[in-house]
């Protein structure tokens, strides 16, 4: 792959370590905010809320309350993993028939499916499913949170009144999606210029550029003091499906005053005597077990990651991939471009939470709901819009998703004082298909090549999600890239900041108390903070 990227530049994020609690997230003011949280005395899903929300203002591009998402959580004094999934849902009254396919094409957007005429169910209202974001928090907080959940959404409030500053970064995936915006004219008002060109960042360090969030203020606040059942049987609700319907869009208040969810048994794989926990059903985690299972038996590990290695992840992907998309129906793109968030958390007690959550696509539907500044999810480009399918759009069916967050637990010595020394890691990731791939090279540097999170976080990666092409980071090893050509269809790119042509992930790991926080090396939002480093 050609690029006119520098070749001699070196990028480093040293790992954050602390005895304390540490938040590792893809936009540094919401670490800070989760940090805050800990800090306050909050457990680790006090921090998980407060971040959750914090996420949906300051990179509303990505996730955001009417998303949705899974989490998976480790509770230190039960030492017992829970899973919960909050995936979203197709609406009740959806009608299949409002989605004609196109006589020729594939979809514009993450999924390869057929086209629908007009792209309906990638953009605009009818492409909105029940949204559950808040319904995996508000079920979180409910089990084990601390402080009051009122406490806990004051800073994402506070950034909303504030309004989101438009750095270059933020200009740059603004600018990305004008078109799309455009389309929908509170979208178009809220995020452009004059509702069609693209809102630019200052050119100076002196100017400052800041998109109004006044309305998401005012519904967070709502929201903070009536609770999370407001959002599905309260004011928000009928705000909201009064604001979609008016619109076009098929969501109703059935469809929000019936969407629950429960705490899952996750996955236990295990993994040459380690143990790896996932969400089960319609994650990844199914598929990544299926990739563990394999190597396992394809590879003994060495000292450092190798061509042994590289070629036994290659070879299980692909497989585990040509089960998934033949029985699942998961078929979104490789490249296409990451429109999820990840955090993950432990506190000063051990317990973690590591949490995924999107809007499916970059700004979700492109549709924001007037009345409550909430822009909204196109959870139905999730469903295959030919019927006769594993994934076939349907009403009142689950989404099937690509996240896959972790706990990952490491055994580092048998004969330690206190019998086996572990070391616990949370990790996941976003960016669509790749987020699996990235998860299981991670988890696989640390626990066959024992690996430093940190080191883990900087060491290159590939991408083998079901295409026909390997994307493999051209700092690889020579020998590597040989070998991983010799069997596949290659491609080198460099790691840069946009386009990802990896996931992003974010995890915390700890060991003897310590506590470790990285983000994805490239992301020049991410950072992971520990608590007393806030300003």
């Amino acid at each position: 792959m050609s690029h006119s990227f520098s070749r001699s530049q070196i990028v480093r994020k040293p790992a954050t370590k602390s005895n304390g609690g540490i938040v590792a997230a893809q936009h540094i003011k919401a670490a800070e905010i989760g940090a805050e949280v800990l800090e306050q005395g909050g457990d680790a899903i006090d921090a998980a809320v407060a971040v959750s929300f914090a996420m949906g203002v300051l990179e509303p591009w990505m996730s955001g309350p009417a998303g949705g998402g899974a989490m998976m959580i480790w509770r230190e004094a039960e030492q017992k993993s829970y899973a919960l999934t909050y995936g979203m849902k197709s609406p009740r009254s959806l009608d299949i028939n409002a989605f004609p396919l196109s006589a020729d094409g594939k979809a514009a957007d993450l999924f390869p499916w057929r086209a629908v005429e007009g792209d309906l169910n990638v953009q605009g209202p009818l492409s909105i499913a029940v949204p559950s974001t808040v319904a995996g928090a508000g079920k979180a907080h409910k089990a084990f949170g601390k402080m009051p959940w009122k406490d806990l959404l004051q800073p994402a409030i506070k950034e909303a009144r504030s309004g989101l500053l438009v750095d270059w970064y933020a200009a740059l995936i603004i600018a990305s999606a004008t078109q799309a915006l455009s389309k929908d004219p509170d979208a178009a008002a809220m995020f452009l210029e004059n509702g069609q060109w693209p809102t630019i960042a200052g050119w100076t360090a002196l100017s400052e550029k800041r998109i109004d969030q006044s309305l998401f203020a005012s519904t967070l606040t709502h929201l903070a003091e009536q609770g999370p059942e407001d959002f599905y049987r309260g004011d928000i609700a009928a705000s909201m499906v009064q604001d979609i319907q008016g619109k076009g869009g098929f969501l109703s208040l059935d469809d929000l005053a019936s969407y629950a969810i429960e705490f899952e048994d996750p996955l236990a794989i295990p993994y040459r005597g380690n143990r790896i926990f996932a969400t089960p059903m319609l994650t990844a985690g199914p598929t990544l077990a299926d990739t563990l299972g394999q190597m396992e038996q394809m590879f003994t590990p060495e000292r450092s990651p190798s061509v042994k290695s590289f070629s036994a992840y290659a070879e299980a992907l692909n497989k585990a991939y040509e089960r998934r998309l033949a029985t699942m129906g998961d078929q979104d793109a490789p490249h296409a471009p990451s429109c999820t968030t990840h955090f993950s958390i432990v506190d000063r007690h051990g317990n973690m939470v590591s949490m995924t959550q999107t809007l499916l696509s970059l700004f979700g539907s492109r549709v924001i709901s007037p009345s409550t500044g909430l822009l909204m999810n196109n959870g139905i480009m999730w469903f295959d819009p030919e019927q006769g399918h594993p994934n076939s759009l349907a009403p009142n069916k689950r989404c099937l998703m690509n996240v896959c967050p972790i706990i990952g637990e490491q055994v580092i010595d048998e004969q330690g004082a206190d019998g086996q020394n572990l070391r616990r890691f949370a990790i996941g990731a976003s960016g669509g298909r790749k987020i699996m791939p990235a998860v299981m090279q991670l988890s696989s540097f640390m626990t066959d090549h024992n690996m430093s999170l940190e080191d883990a976080f900087h060491h290159p990666r590939m991408d083998v999600s079901g295409g026909d092409v390997i994307i493999a980071d051209e700092d690889l090893a020579p020998e590597i890239l040989t070998e991983l050509s010799r069997k596949h269809d290659v491609t080198t790119t460099k790691r840069t900041v946009f386009p990802y042509a990896f996931a992003c992930p974010a995890g915390v790991s700890r060991e003897n108390g310590m506590n470790s926080g990285c983000t994805e090396i490239m992301s020049p939002w991410g950072d992971a903070v520990a608590e007393g480093e806030t300003e």
